[in-house]
């Protein structure tokens, strides 16, 4: 602890909350629940995932209703939950179920996250919403502010936080492993559906299973189409749905939306991104654009100012990758973000691994591409993952994370052989709905609670308004204002289709 407060100084007084990652006003008052009683749990978004979500909550907790605009698109999970009763419009379904509820998980497509989020929240009910939490920092810092007025135990569906890999990444990095970190690299192989598509195909019969109009709920009304398809493409939609509504501007967030709240976690939480002064935002180069939609890849840049003892730093994120980005000072031969796994024929090398060697997979030990190459029994496979991860440049060494932090290490990988990752500073999680849960029942706040997440999200959807504008963009926090850009500035806050009320917080 010593050499660590030395190192980053005052940083590390705030480095572990006395509350988790957040603070939140006591739960006791919603109806404090043991760990041994069960809640009842309400979703929606029943499909995709929604379901997941259900799953991860359903073998300890009651799932008591049911919500979701597309009948098809739910119909297993309505199927594996025949006693709770379902509805498409999720108003209906908190007026008449609220008595029975205690929290919701809400799996929408993301411009509805922020309404139905809020009315939860006005019922005293939990809320566990998918990333990227909102579409926009308005809604963003709306929900914030309301887990906090109706004293709610709140988590953004972002895993990556709540991994043991991300932790290590912050505590390697505040043990001064790899010095002052000046940049940050990010990438994704998103998005695995169109984007960068220049026009609209010709209306069509809306299917009986969907409600299309409670799908667009706050979003302008426009024709349904299926762009003449009779079954989904390979991305699993039709056009707007059921997958690929995240590349279009009125409905998703992209890339950024989909991957970065997992894959710049480890970056968030080590660097101390949500608590600096974001200097500028700039889209350094885009392909493929649209009109309505998202490009199909793009790169851009947060700069950020310095931060107690940490300097200013830039972070890069790249999207539509097919490879591994090429960055200037990572040594060659050296595989970054998520690695490549060895599958052998022999089940002890295996054994307890994800897709590789045991060994391979374990924190604080991994291989070098041409080590593998005397790893490999006969038989043996190299699988080679899509490019996904983060690498972290310190004027003192090289990091680098997978997708949701996972197996965290130095670079060159060699240096791991004989390390030891430095004592735990920050709280573990018991696995993230699971931390949700026991933050429902009283315990501390969840990893990714909203005094956590919106913060986070803020500075992240900046970079999703500067996909659609040419030039650096400037942001005072203070105002929530974007100073030099009147256009972007309106994109700060969503627009709302009449007859669906946010209930919106003064202030």
């Amino acid at each position: 602890m010593k050499r660590r407060h030395f190192f980053y100084g005052s940083l590390l007084a705030g480095a572990v909350p006395a509350a988790g990652f957040g603070s939140a006003a006591s739960l006791k008052s919603l109806g404090y629940k043991s760990p041994n009683e069960k809640l009842n749990f309400a979703a929606i978004g029943s499909g995709g995932q929604g379901a997941s979500n259900i799953r991860a909550a359903s073998p300890t907790e009651n799932i008591v209703a049911l919500c979701d605009v597309d009948d098809r698109r739910a119909a297993e999970t309505f199927k594996n939950f025949p006693k709770a009763p379902t509805y498409r419009d999720f108003r209906k379904m908190l007026d008449k179920e609220a008595a029975n509820i205690d929290a919701v998980i809400v799996a929408t497509p993301d411009h509805m996250h922020g309404m139905a989020a809020m009315w939860c929240m006005e019922r005293n009910k939990h809320v566990y919403v998918q990333k990227p939490l909102v579409r926009t920092v308005w809604e963003a810092r709306q929900l914030r502010a309301a887990a906090a007025k109706y004293g709610v135990a709140s988590q953004m569906g972002n895993q990556g936080y709540s991994n043991e890999g991300t932790r290590q990444c912050a505590e390697m990095i505040w043990n001064g492993e790899i010095g002052s970190v000046t940049q940050v690299h990010a990438w994704s192989d998103r998005p695995l559906w169109p984007q960068g598509i220049t026009e609209i195909p010709k209306e069509e019969p809306v299917p009986s299973t969907l409600d299309w109009d409670l799908w667009l709920g706050v979003a302008e009304k426009r024709p349904f189409t299926m762009a003449g398809r009779t079954e989904p493409d390979r991305w699993g939609s039709y056009f707007y749905q059921p997958f690929a509504w995240r590349g279009f501007y009125d409905f998703g967030a992209g890339a950024l939306g989909d991957m970065a709240c997992h894959i710049l976690g480890a970056p968030n939480m080590a660097l101390h991104l949500s608590k600096r002064k974001i200097v500028g935002v700039e889209c350094v180069k885009k392909e493929g654009v649209s009109p309505f939609q998202f490009p199909k890849a793009s790169v851009i840049r947060f700069d950020f100012a310095a931060y107690g003892d940490m300097p200013a730093l830039q972070v890069f994120w790249y999207d539509g990758m097919k490879e591994s980005p090429k960055i200037a000072g990572v040594p060659a031969g050296e595989w970054v973000g998520d690695p490549p796994s060895l599958r052998t024929a022999d089940p002890r090398r295996d054994a307890g691994a994800r897709g590789g060697a045991a060994d391979f997979r374990s924190p604080g030990r991994t291989f070098s591409t041409a080590e593998f190459e005397t790893l490999k029994a006969p038989g043996a496979e190299l699988r080679f993952p899509t490019p996904n991860g983060s690498v972290f440049l310190g004027d003192k060494g090289i990091l680098t994370t997978g997708t949701y932090g996972e197996v965290t290490r130095l670079l060159p990988v060699e240096k791991m052989k004989d390390y030891t990752m430095p004592a735990p500073l920050l709280t573990r999680s018991p696995g993230h709905m699971r931390d949700f849960i026991r933050a429902c029942k009283g315990g501390e706040p969840a990893c990714s609670n909203f005094e956590v997440a919106s913060p986070f999200v803020e500075w992240m959807l900046l970079g999703v308004i500067a996909l659609r504008h040419e030039g650096k963009l400037e942001y005072d926090p203070e105002k929530m204002r974007i100073t030099n850009n009147a256009e972007a500035n309106k994109l700060l806050k969503p627009t709302f289709r009449k007859g669906w009320d946010f209930h919106a917080l003064k202030g």
